[in-house]
């Protein structure tokens, strides 16, 4: 297996990194993240598949590009995979000719060949999709010990219109879906948020799928807004610095929810993913060293799934901790780079939400506010 890693900015490559000589016309697969703006161009993708003839060619928009150590804005991190003996095939849907995300989902693995199938990697609009329906869907049709992991795309801090494209130019709608088959495959998973609880453990007692109304029976906004004290006045921004934690049941792991908004006239608050009724919750707050810190764990995560050198890590992270972080952002792809070395090829997009078990192998999770990672690699 050989990786490659190339920068696209305005109409050129201005950066690449190829230590292993990898001849782009043996390429089999290029994943890009870019800006909503140079991702939707045709002049971008004409560009990226004449230098990749023979590959496929999965770019999703983003709110943030990691290339190597770096985090960008307003570029395309490519990264370029040449496998020795392992295969990839590819499935593609538009959610606007689904009633739902749970269908889409479904449809979205079923069109891959499952036997042999190792890992599933997901890139999905981030508007327009139901990333918690998209992944029951997913894993009600999964077969055991299929990996699935990914992201939905992003659009700056704008949140008005992302794109994902297969072997076209990227545009609105899109789920893209990579299944990766081969006996020397390496793969390993973490994703990990590093947030403060602080206060009771409540109960959802009125919600509709991913909009809330009321924990203990008592208005969920009213509430929301007393624990946040002087930050109410400045929502619905300040919510992304305390988002919510959910349990579905006594023996899962928490699971983090962005609020995406809130509706004074309803009395509502909108997440970026389902908050079933009868779910237990708490409030949650930022710590700059504890998110950048949740970032090693990931890594150390993958490490301790598989704990030879990694040859590439798909970094994908939540705008919601680019903007808490601000100046401070690079650390956490730094803290990444530690653990592994720099042997590693990084890359990866800040997304509107991660996708990844909670864990080894088990079925995926909707999950924001996280740094999600996922290495693979190809046995010699």
């Amino acid at each position: 297996m050989k990786v490659a890693s190339l920068l696209y900015k305005k109409d050129s490559f201005i950066k690449e990194k190829n230590e292993e000589n990898l001849n782009f016309e043996n390429a089999q697969l290029v994943l890009g993240f870019g800006s909503s703006e140079l991702v939707s161009q045709q002049e971008s993708f004409k560009k990226i598949k004449d230098k990749f003839p023979n590959a496929q060619i999965a770019i999703c928009s983003s709110a943030g590009e990691i290339f190597d150590i770096e985090v960008l804005d307003d570029t395309i991190s490519l990264v370029v995979i040449e496998f020795s003996s392992s295969t990839i095939t590819t499935s593609k849907v538009n959610i606007d000719t689904f009633s739902t995300s749970f269908e889409a989902g479904k449809t979205l693995i079923t069109n891959l060949p499952q036997e042999n199938l190792k890992m599933v990697f997901v890139l999905s609009d981030g508007g327009k999709v139901n990333g918690s329906e998209l992944v029951k869907g997913m894993n009600s049709v999964k077969h055991n010990g299929t990996l699935i992991t990914g992201g939905l795309a992003g659009d700056g801090t704008k949140f008005e219109k992302t794109f994902v494209g297969l072997n076209s130019v990227p545009s609105s709608g899109e789920i893209v879906a990579i299944g990766f088959y081969g006996d020397k495959l390496v793969l390993s998973h973490g994703s990990i948020g590093g947030w403060e609880s602080f206060g009771l453990e409540r109960i959802v007692t009125k919600s509709k799928d991913n909009i809330l109304f009321e924990i203990d029976n008592k208005n969920a906004l009213d509430l929301y807004k007393n624990y946040l004290g002087k930050y109410a006045a400045e929502l619905p921004g300040s919510a992304l610095l305390f988002p919510l934690s959910i349990k579905l049941n006594d023996n899962q792991e928490t699971i983090v929810r962005t609020i995406l908004s809130i509706d004074e006239n309803n009395q509502s608050m909108t997440f970026a993913g389902d908050i079933p009724e009868g779910s237990k919750v708490r409030f949650m707050k930022a710590n700059f060293d504890r998110l950048i810190d949740a970032a090693s764990d990931a890594a150390n995560t993958c490490l301790e799934m598989d704990n030879s050198e990694q040859k590439l890590a798909l970094l994908i992270s939540c705008v919601g901790r680019k903007i808490i972080l601000n100046n401070r952002i690079e650390e956490e792809v730094e803290a990444v780079s530690e653990v592994f070395g720099n042997k590693t090829t990084l890359t990866g997009f800040y997304s509107y939400g991660e996708i990844s078990p909670l864990k080894p192998m088990a079925n995926c999770e909707l999950h924001n506010q996280t740094m999600t990672i996922t290495c693979i690699n190809e046995l010699d």
